[in-house]
């Protein structure tokens, strides 16, 4: 749900799980096809992705996969769930995040989701998808999308009334790699010394609740196990293999970070002061602290408790980028640069830093400075929509046009919004010389946006 609450935000919101590339362009053209426009968006912060890259780092290595490549982004939904999509990132909802009481199971999650990477779901889901989707109308389509996105009841609901065979055949293929994607977490786990437990309290915590009206369920109808099946399977495991876990205090700590961080801006200010106390970590409790105060527009404490927490860690760049965003949003551009200056020389490679110090740089009327950073920011991190309109401000004020119309028609394209993206990736064809990368770029957008158009009058 959309958190409109929230005056102001560390947070970059993108409108789409999607990503640039030329490939992965034509995902989002299929994707629009059969998905309404009201997509999630993604909450962006540097500070919260590189927490979950620490506490993923031993799943994703466990399963054989690029730690380096597989991100793991957040989900502007306050539901229980997590999902993938491409081979490239995993997707937790902030409610899951919330909702999890120890590391271990938010790694339990992860495990999970890299399992489908590990075992190859994707390939075949999509393939199972295409193969129902031509045996099938639309509704069934838009059902087939939330079976992947682990929503079997509302699969289930959106599917009533029309051609189920199809529907049917896909989930019982989904159900059977849930059932596998737990097996092969489990051994993530054992591999990564990480407890069981996790898994366990995992699934102990959500057995039970299935809808009361099972025995009238068609278990097909499902796209994972039940809670109490998973919840065996687990138990099960742990017996079989015992707990040989040791505890890891840097898990501890950006689990707690990373939650101490969503609360503190998608949470009241009053309920993060209250909670703040029970905080073992002292930089965390001030950081919750700075947020908190930053909310409530009092700059003189914000600016004292985020201080406060750069002297226990003085060389954290999250805590100078945070800073940098409260000084920015006070309109203390100057001292803002010189905080976010701090936390590019710490991380001169984290691309949401960078997308920072370039915003702060911008608002001082230092272009090109600003352009060079945004630029070094978009080449590491194309899905910050954020990042593209500043991008988009600074070209225009270069005088460069035909690439301020490339990255608004990206920026339109990782929204959704691809009959934008096509009039400004059209601009852009235009304005830049054939065959230069800039105009590459518009002709990937313009492809895309085609044939979305080209879907969307088929279904007329």
């Amino acid at each position: 749900m959309p958190i409109s609450h929230v005056a102001t935000m560390a947070f970059e919101r993108l409108s789409r799980v999607a990503s640039i590339p030329a490939l992965l362009l034509v995902a989002v053209t299929w994707f629009t096809s059969v998905v309404p426009a009201t997509a999630q968006s993604l909450i962006r912060d540097p500070d919260i992705e590189y927490g979950l890259r620490e506490l993923a780092f031993p799943v994703l290595r466990a399963a054989g996969l690029n730690t380096n490549r597989v991100r793991i982004f957040v989900v502007n939904n306050s539901t229980f769930n997590a999902f993938v999509i491409d081979y490239n990132a995993i997707y937790l909802n902030y409610g899951l995040i919330l909702t999890v009481e120890s590391p271990e199971m938010l790694q339990a999650v992860i495990a999970h989701e890299a399992a489908h990477i590990a075992n190859g779901h994707l390939a075949r889901r999509v393939e199972n998808l295409r193969a129902a989707n031509r045996n099938a109308g639309y509704g069934t389509a838009l059902a087939l999308i939330a079976a992947l996105a682990g929503g079997g009841e509302a699969a289930a609901g959106i599917a009533a009334g029309t051609q189920s065979a199809a529907l049917r055949s896909f989930l019982g293929h989904t159900r059977a790699e849930e059932s596998s994607a737990d097996r092969s977490a489990a051994s993530y786990l054992r591999w990564a010394g990480i407890s069981p437990s996790g898994m366990v309290a995992l699934h102990r915590k959500f057995a039970g609740q299935e809808l009361l009206s099972t025995i009238n369920q068609d278990p097909y109808m499902r796209s994972h196990p039940t809670s109490r099946e998973r919840l065996r399977a687990a138990e099960a495991f742990m017996a079989e293999y015992g707990d040989w876990s040791k505890s890891d205090p840097n898990a501890d700590y950006w689990f707690a970070r990373v939650k101490g961080k969503l609360s503190a801006f998608l949470r009241s200010p009053t309920w993060t002061m209250r909670r703040s106390k029970e905080e073992s970590a002292k930089d965390v409790r001030l950081m919750r602290e700075a947020a908190a105060y930053h909310q409530n527009h009092d700059l003189a404490n914000a600016r004292a408790a985020i201080d406060g927490a750069l002297a226990i860690r003085p060389n954290d760049p999250f805590y100078y980028e945070l800073k940098g965003q409260i000084l920015l949003e006070n309109r203390q551009v100057k001292d803002a640069i010189t905080a976010y200056g701090n936390a590019v020389e710490m991380a001169p490679n984290d691309a949401l830093i960078l997308a920072g110090y370039g915003r702060a740089l911008l608002a001082q009327g230092q272009t090109k400075n600003a352009l060079q950073a945004l630029e070094k920011a978009r080449q590491r991190d194309y899905r910050n929509v954020r990042l593209l309109q500043d991008l988009g401000v600074a070209y225009a004020k270069t005088g460069n046009n035909g690439m301020a119309s490339v990255v608004t028609a990206e920026r339109y394209a990782l929204q959704g919004r691809l009959a934008d993206a096509g009039i400004h990736a059209k601009r852009a064809v235009r304005l830049l010389p054939e065959g230069s990368p800039g105009w590459q770029r518009a002709q990937d957008v313009l492809i895309a946006s085609e044939r979305a158009d080209k879907s969307k009058r088929k279904r007329k």
